[in-house]
């Protein structure tokens, strides 16, 4: 098992390439079981997840191999239908086959996915949609087993609403079984995130008819024939708004290149509020935070396009460092707070009271050993060891490793001084 080793207090400086898009290119992935055909994806990030999801589809009948960092995939067989635990536990995402192999193969057992482990993240709205669909789904022990009637999917109304708003996962589940349906569907209360946007892109590329991506109402008409091609992801949103909050937080000045900037409007509207700079180009953005302090703002997490909650943790470590008091708010999942006792340990003035978290800075961290728990709660921790002072240990970072690509070599090309290495205490 890995840790990090980060010494405090370098400045941030230069530029950096995003990666492609991990939460695009797990469904994307999942959604090889709708074609025939081999076809490749390019600007895939080599993740911990990914490798996942090639496992998973692997026992599904679909094979994978890299070229460079485009990856070939070829399905090899159509008649495997059981998505087995031993590879569902490691990833939320692996629900994503659900919907796929109900489309394409008529019968489905997955088991419950696994993943971060922040509070209930239930499948509710996935089962529900499909089931809208015409599947019929029960859980016996901890799979989903789920069969189509004689007469396939049919297309149908749904509403995916639920208490914390649209689900990402949900949407893109729904979307690709849709595609194979007769008749048309309309998704309600859909996900507008940009990767619920990239999926439908790929698959009417692939000759589905889908319109409204992006909205709140997805139409899709169903029953077209789907045809493999090479596709080429987007950046990582999130994987560009932790860099350019590592240039924040250290006082630096961070470009990052081949992203989209539109993704990230909520990031770029906060960051300004407190008081950095901004260039923003048509696939760059760059963060100057050098001048002066940082006004202490609230924030709160919502559906795309508010505040993401996947760099709620990263923003809560540079709040650490702003001036007066600000409160965190987190709409999505109330319960992701589990690096807040990991940033007390480093010298944090945090105050947490159910759904939200006061912080109050500047706060003078000095370095301490800290345990990820999370992938986000992963680069909240090093961010927060980029500015403590002495030599912070980061322990977990196997966590890290499912959403960044070598995340300490980034950053120790913009300066930091960042070791990877075994942790001898790992168990």
């Amino acid at each position: 098992m890995d840790c990090f080793l980060l010494q405090g207090g370098r400045r941030l400086q230069g530029q950096v390439m995003a990666s492609g898009s991990k939460n695009a290119s797990l469904p994307i992935l999942a959604a090889s079981l709708l074609l025939d055909g081999a076809w490749q994806l390019q600007k895939v990030p080599r993740l911990r997840d990914v490798a996942t999801m090639q496992d998973l589809l692997s026992a599904l009948g679909v094979q994978s191999q890299w070229r460079a960092e485009a990856m070939e995939i070829q399905p090899q067989s159509s008649e495997p239908t059981e998505a087995p635990y031993d590879i569902v536990r490691r990833m939320r995402a692996s629900i994503c086959v659900l919907g796929p192999l109900l489309a394409k193969r008529g019968s489905a057992r997955v088991s419950l996915p696994g993943g971060c482990v922040f509070g209930a993240r239930p499948v509710d709205l996935h089962v529900r949609g499909l089931q809208a669909l015409g599947a019929k789904i029960e859980q016996e022990g901890g799979d989903l087993v789920a069969t189509v009637p004689p007469s396939g999917l049919r297309g149908v109304a749904i509403d995916l609403r639920s208490a914390y708003g649209s689900t990402v996962l949900g949407t893109i589940n729904v979307m690709m079984a849709a595609c194979l349906a007769r008749g048309e569907t309309v998704i309600g209360s859909a996900a507008r995130e940009p990767e619920v946007v990239e999926v439908a892109s790929f698959l009417r590329a692939c000759g589905a008819k889908i319109e409204g991506a992006g909205e709140d109402r997805i139409h899709i008409e169903g029953g077209h024939a789907l045809r493999p091609v090479s596709w080429a992801l987007s950046a990582d949103r999130m994987e560009t708004g932790t860099l350019l909050l590592a240039g924040a937080i250290t006082r630096g000045q961070v470009r990052v290149l081949g992203c989209r900037p539109q993704d990230l409007q909520s990031l770029q509207s906060m960051l300004l509020a407190v008081g950095c700079r901004l260039q923003v180009g048509t696939d760059w953005l760059e963060v100057d935070a050098r001048d002066g302090s940082w006004s202490a703002v609230d924030v709160e997490t919502g559906v795309y396009p508010g505040f993401p909650t996947d760099l709620q943790a990263q923003w809560m470590a540079f709040a650490t460092q702003m001036e007066g008091r600000s409160r965190i708010v987190e709409k999505i999942y109330p319960e992701r707070f589990m690096h807040v006792p990991e940033l007390q340990r480093l010298g944090a003035r945090l105050n947490r009271q159910g759904n939200q978290v006061q912080v109050q800075g500047p706060a003078r961290l000095t370095a301490a050993p800290v345990l990820a728990s999370d992938l986000r709660a992963s680069a909240c921790l090093v961010l927060a060891g980029l500015v403590a002072r002495g030599t912070t240990c980061v322990r977990r970072v196997y966590h890290l490793d499912r959403g960044y690509v070598a995340l300490e070599e980034k950053l120790s090309a913009l300066g930091a001084k960042v070791v990877r290495q075994r942790d001898a205490q790992a168990p």
